[in-house]
């Protein structure tokens, strides 16, 4: 599919909030997909942004939420605000008349995800909550993997986050909803999650604040477990001066490691292997058994992907706007990440 070209019915997009992640990442994407959105209005309370926009996508730009509801040419609002108004500034725009794209996490607690969905249902408009880590290269590349069936049954996925690093922004507070679970945490679950699979996890929790100047966490350690499910172990830490490998997954058959970048994974065909029985006699040179596996070897790099990483959020979104596909972010997974983070909040009492 060509992901940038030809002559498209365009979505009128506004955005809303103009900091990191409505300014770097969400118009930018919607940049490069120009032939299926226009940025037509933008939000801030920064006149400083507000110019900047208009200059870039010659759009109109207004200062506050009600105002820009205003604007009629708007049919899709994108909530890119600080977290702690995701949920109010969501429902305002849906009860409003507006298909909402809403930065993560989805809200600051599960009662107000579940009123965002309920208020969609209602209004009959489409919310979708920006995963946009469901796209990205590595993690489509170890579900191929892991869904291969190369690796036998997997028995334990580790994902670390982790890096060294103080934060002293709005992002560090908890008045603001900030701290590491509500802020990076979300992207990681989700992925979790879907690794995992539909089973109800047993949740374990730590949290702690470490390097960083506010009063939230920036440490966090999630343990996913239910019967029949690999167990998920999950960490995120700004307090690791030496950070390993992004994936680290063992399977019966095999197993993978590697960064966002780079993947290598090797398994084996068990018919391969002799028939062993149990043996309750000595071994006779006193040693460990030892099987000679015949190991086959795989890798994977991003530079040889052809994949339309996280864009690939808004291609599938404009087919759901104007084709009518089934929306492939729902709300309802979006509430799922939502139950993981806070259950975390209840075990460390935070």
């Amino acid at each position: 599919m060509d992901y940038l070209g030809g002559n498209m019915d365009k979505i009128n997009v506004g955005i809303v909030g103009l900091g990191r992640s409505g300014w770097d990442i969400h118009s930018k994407l919607l940049e490069k997909l120009s032939d299926r959105y226009r940025v037509a209005a933008v939000c801030d309370a920064d006149p400083l942004r507000r110019n900047e926009a208009e200059r870039q996508f010659k759009c109109r730009s207004y200062e506050t939420l009600p105002e820009f509801l205003k604007d009629s040419e708007v049919e899709l609002a994108i909530i890119a605000t600080p977290s702690h108004l995701h949920a109010a500034n969501t429902i305002e725009a849906l009860k409003a008349g507006r298909n909402v794209v809403c930065e993560k996490p989805m809200a600051g607690k599960l009662s107000d995800a579940d009123l965002m969905i309920k208020t969609a249902k209602k209004t009959g408009k489409v919310l979708t909550v920006f995963h946009n880590r469901r796209y990205f290269p590595d993690f489509l590349k170890v579900r191929e993997v892991i869904n291969s069936g190369k690796l036998g049954r997997i028995v334990e996925i580790k994902m670390t986050w982790n890096g060294f690093g103080r934060r002293w922004d709005w992002q560090t507070l908890r008045k603001f909803g900030g701290g590491t679970l509500n802020n990076t945490c979300p992207h990681a679950i989700d992925q979790a999650l879907h690794l995992f699979g539909d089973k109800e996890p047993e949740i374990y929790c730590h949290m702690e604040k470490t390097v960083a100047l506010g009063d939230a966490e920036d440490h966090v350690k999630i343990i996913f477990r239910a019967k029949g499910a690999p167990m998920v172990d999950l960490e995120v830490s700004s307090a690791c001066a030496y950070a390993g490998d992004s994936w680290l997954i063992m399977g019966t058959q095999g197993g993978l490691r590697g960064e966002f970048t780079k993947l290598q994974w090797k398994y084996f065909d068990p018919a391969k292997l002799p028939r062993r029985t149990v043996s309750e006699f000595p071994v006779a040179d006193r040693s460990y058994n030892a099987d000679n596996i015949p190991w086959q070897e795989e890798s994977w790099d991003i530079d040889q992907d052809r994949s339309p990483g996280q864009a690939g959020f808004y291609v599938d979104l404009y087919e759901t706007l104007k084709n009518n596909a089934p929306l492939a972010i729902t709300p309802e997974s979006a509430r799922r990440v939502m139950w993981v983070i806070e259950r975390c909040h209840k075990i460390a009492g935070i």
